[in-house]
């Protein structure tokens, strides 16, 4: 008792006692005898009044230090005293915050919306900017008035209970109250916080708060709301950590949790810091290249405008990237055994955070991320690790607990992203964007926490090949693991692939071609898995390493050179595979012969290409060809024989030979489910082009029917989201709206556009059917305008991607002009017409379905040009050609028919001279 009153009243008693005597001193002996004898006074109550504050606040350290009134528990709970020069000002930021406007927003809310006060966590990995945006945040609340108090979390919970009673009594708490506190009447936590929560117009910053579970007072989780930092305040307590999870703050504080800076924001912070480094394209090339982390940002801005710099542009440093990182950001620093110059330095930030996660007893964090560090830049599987690898490169015994617990430690500091979360296969990298969604657990770095961590551990461990031939060992057995699993090892078969190129770099003469096979296995798989950007991925990458063991003339390249081909026509690049399969085609003929089967293989292939590119009487020619000698030599049966037969079927279907092709589809289709069974992947394939046909031959309801089968069975076998099962869901909305189910049609061609543009990436050729089927749509739901927008953008798509003369692109320029002149745009319409079908009777012929329906199109535009005698000459031509081609009761017949009658019926009437009658007519195309 007697210490606490010495430290609040001692010094207070001796200034009195000086004041009283200097005044007495004035009045008896005149001011300047009073100033001497106040000088010796001074100097006496300096001798008594400084030991006496010591000795008092030990007192109240105790007091401060174990969170209640004289409870005090020895060193541990005390308190060291302020150093003087520490200020509770927020620093100064140096430059604009770019990049954070929505957790900007979000921080501001809760300092002044309508449910302000409580806690906020903005946390993340290091070097993400918490502190910057946590600054920011401190500069607005200072410029709107609200007092601002910011404090650093220095693993010394004496020190955060002293700041915080500073910043309550810097608030008015009431000297009563802490008296009880000192005296044990109280619990000096509960008597601060209950004056902050009872007073507003405050924000308190801790920063750097990256181990939660020391700031006290005593054991309890920050969580339980009944320590230091709580979510009680009518102001904003603003914690910055790397700690992530929820758990740790409880489920009252909002978490913020930041991301890397996009691309964009991240040029801007490097032109901010270096504004004539370079352009804003090489500024944004360089933010990508360092994963828009905006310490990197930041340090290698300040670096670009030293004079002293070997490299002052943004083009210059991002390629000495590449040779010298060690050099420019895996650098050590002297200093980095201190924890605040260790934040500030990318090669040894995420080691204060790998440290304390070792002091935490996860021993098994450390190596894990260095493993995850030697994979390609992309998601990998989360069972690709496991407690074997992980004993084998450290040579201690691991369990299933130690890396689950130091994975879930890895993510909690923001050292590796662990999601389920669909998402567009590779949108990390740039070699993969799309093909399928992630729904299995996948583990991802961020790009400089991966390049530092494999280049800290080429610094440490001088000999590394243990550790890649551990992990070249595990990646097979999971490709081979995937592989064999069908269906159920898609997933783990897309997220391997990006990982498995490598195994061939690393190669020797003995493990070449087994890990050549082992590839080939998982990219079957993902053919059948419909991933054609992974799977393409491989073939590239066996084929390179065919290339260089065998040269190009030995059967094993020139096969997986036909392997390489066929995943360029799944990502639709029509002419590469076209000129692959030619060139193939003539080797193979060559080293195998022309009655080999990987010759017929090749010449099939070949056929389908020349199809995909439109030149569909090629097509044809060589499928009879081929299917001639498959006949022979593989029997009529034989699944090469029947993939043949359906491939000539479409093409006659593309040629406009409606009922031949029906009828080879109905006996492929009936061959297939007696010999592949019913729902067999290439049985599926059959019932879905028979269907295609029945539409063109103006059968609705049975193609409506046959494509909503499929549709079903697609869903159930190969997943809702497969290329195959998005073709059914495009083909079966085509055939609702020839059912005049409009609205139904157009919301699922959208659904589908929308699914196809996040799987396929934007310029796959079957995005652009999407958008042409929508459009067709949205001008028979009279949607004119809409319609028009999409036509324009897909004829320009697909005259540049697919030529100006393939029929694809024919369509759309069709599909335009259909747009224009129900917009009034009549003689532009006319123009797109008339040369469309010249193109058309160019490339399909005059008698081709396409044709007719072009020059029906064109007698539309002309009648609605008022010039009626030439629309009804083209009309009675088209009509003798539908009646034989279709025959009477197609639909197309019946429309040209309708079309004529209301045309001749108006010439019969003469309208006065000038006058003009429009006529709108939906069209099919």
């Amino acid at each position: 008792m007697i210490r606490e009153l010495l430290a609040w009243w001692g010094p207070l008693l001796v200034v009195a006692v000086a004041i009283g005597v200097w005044v007495w001193a004035g009045l008896h002996y005149g001011l300047e005898k009073a100033n001497s004898l106040a000088g010796v006074l001074g100097g006496i109550g300096t001798l008594i009044g400084v030991p006496a504050a010591v000795f008092g606040l030990r007192a109240l350290r105790a007091v401060v230090g174990s969170g209640q009134g004289g409870a005090g528990t020895g060193a541990d709970s005390g308190i060291a005293l302020r150093d003087g020069h520490v200020s509770l000002r927020p620093p100064v930021l140096q430059a604009p915050v770019r990049g954070r406007d929505q957790e900007l927003g979000k921080v501001q809310e809760l300092l002044t919306g309508r449910h302000q006060g409580g806690m906020a966590v903005v946390c993340g990995g290091g070097g993400l900017g918490k502190t910057t945006l946590a600054a920011e945040v401190a500069r607005r609340a200072v410029e709107a008035g609200t007092a601002v108090f910011w404090l650093r979390w220095r693993d010394d919970p004496a020190r955060l209970a002293e700041d915080l009673t500073l910043v309550a009594r810097t608030l008015r708490l009431p000297g009563a109250l802490l008296d009880e506190a000192r005296t044990g009447q109280a619990v000096l936590v509960d008597t601060i916080w209950a004056h902050l929560a009872a007073t507003d117009g405050w924000l308190i910053v801790v920063d750097n708060v990256d181990t939660p579970t020391s700031v006290g007072p005593g054991s309890d989780p920050i969580a339980d709301g009944r320590g230091w930092l709580r979510p009680d305040g009518a102001g904003l307590l603003l914690v910055t950590s790397r700690d992530t999870r929820q758990d740790t703050w409880g489920t009252r504080a909002r978490l913020i949790r930041l991301e890397p800076l996009t691309d964009d924001a991240a040029a801007t912070v490097l032109r901010d810091a270096a504004p004539n480094a370079g352009s804003s394209d090489d500024a944004r090339a360089l933010g990508a290249r360092l994963g828009g982390l905006p310490l990197a940002l930041d340090a290698v801005g300040t670096y670009l405008v030293l004079p002293t710099s070997r490299y002052r542009t943004f083009a210059s440093y991002q390629q000495a990237l590449g040779r010298e990182f060690g050099d420019l950001i895996g650098a050590s620093h002297p200093q980095a055994n201190d924890p605040d110059v260790a934040r500030t330095i990318i090669r040894h930030t995420w080691d204060l955070s790998l440290d304390q996660l070792s002091d935490d007893g996860y021993t098994l964090a450390r190596p894990a991320l260095h493993l995850l560090a030697l994979l390609a830049p992309a998601p990998a599987p989360r069972g690709l690790l496991t407690p074997h690898l992980l004993s084998t490169i450290t040579c201690r015994a691991a369990n299933g607990a130690d890396l689950d617990g130091a994975l879930a430690g890895l993510h909690q500091y923001g050292l590796l992203t662990a999601d389920t979360t669909p998402t567009g296969i590779g949108t990390t990298t740039s070699a993969m964007t799309g093909s399928a969604a992630l729904t299995d657990p996948h583990l991802l770095l961020h790009p400089l926490v991966r390049d530092v961590m494999a280049h800290s551990l080429h610094q440490a461990v001088p000999d590394t090949d243990p550790w890649y031939e551990a992990l070249d060992s595990r990646l097979i057995e999971a490709a081979t693991d995937a592989a064999e699993a069908g269906s159920a090892g898609w997933p783990t078969a897309r997220l391997l692939a990006a990982h498995l190129p490598h195994l061939l770099d690393r190669a020797t003469d003995a493990t070449s071609m087994s890990r050549r096979h082992t590839l080939n296995q998982l990219s079957n798989a993902l053919n059948e898995a419909g991933a054609a950007l992974e799977e393409h991925l491989l073939r590239e990458s066996v084929f390179g390493a065919a290339l260089e063991r065998h040269g190009l003339q030995h059967p094993e390249t020139l096969v997986s050179l036909n392997n390489l081909a066929n995943s360029l026509r799944d990502l639709g690049r029509y002419q590469e595979a076209v000129d692959l399969h030619r060139r193939n085609l003539t080797d193979l003929r060559r080293v195998l012969g022309p009655e080999h089967p990987s010759t017929l293989g090749s010449s099939v292939n070949l056929a389908n290409s020349l199809r995909d590119l439109g030149r569909y009487q090629e097509a044809v020619d060589l499928h009879r060809r081929n299917l001639t000698d498959l006949r022979r030599i593989l029997g009529p049966e034989h699944p090469s024989t029947l993939i043949t037969r359906n491939g000539l079927a479409s093409a006659l279907t593309d040629l406009g030979r409606l009922e031949e092709a029906a009828a080879l589809h109905q006996q492929v289709l009936t061959d297939r489910e007696r010999i592949l069974g019913p729902e067999h992947p290439s049985t599926l394939v059959s019932r879905s082009n028979l269907a295609i046909t029945l539409r063109e031959l103006g059968r609705y309801q049975e193609a409506a029917d046959l494509h909503q089968q499929v549709l079903t069975d697609r869903e159930r076998i190969l997943g809702p989201q497969h290329p195959d099962t998005l073709s059914s869901r495009s083909n079966l909305a085509s055939a609702l709206a020839d059912l005049g189910r409009l609205e139904e049609a157009a919301a699922l061609h959208q659904q589908v556009l929308t699914d196809r543009e996040r799987i396929l990436g934007p310029e796959h050729p079957s995005i652009l059917v999407s958008r042409s089927s929508l459009a067709k749509s949205l001008i028979r739901l009279e949607r004119y305008q809409e319609a028009a927008g999409l036509d324009q953008q897909n004829l320009t798509d697909r005259e540049r991607i697919l030529g100006p003369q393939h029929p694809d692109t024919l369509d759309s320029r069709n599909n335009l002009a259909h747009s224009l002149i129900h917009l009034g745009h009549c003689q532009e319409a006319a123009n797109h017409f008339q040369r469309n079908l010249t193109d058309y009777e160019r490339v399909l012929g005059s008698e081709h379905p396409d044709t007719l329906t072009s020059r029906n199109s064109l007698a539309f535009a002309l009648s609605n040009l008022g010039r009626f005698d030439e629309a009804r000459d083209l009309l009675q031509q088209n009509l003798t050609d539908y009646e034989r081609i279709l025959g009477p009761q197609h639909p197309d017949t019946l429309e040209s028919r309708q079309l004529l009658t209301l045309i001749q019926g108006v010439l019969s009437a003469r309208p006065a001279r000038g006058q003009r009658r429009q006529f709108w007519r939906r069209g099919r195309r």
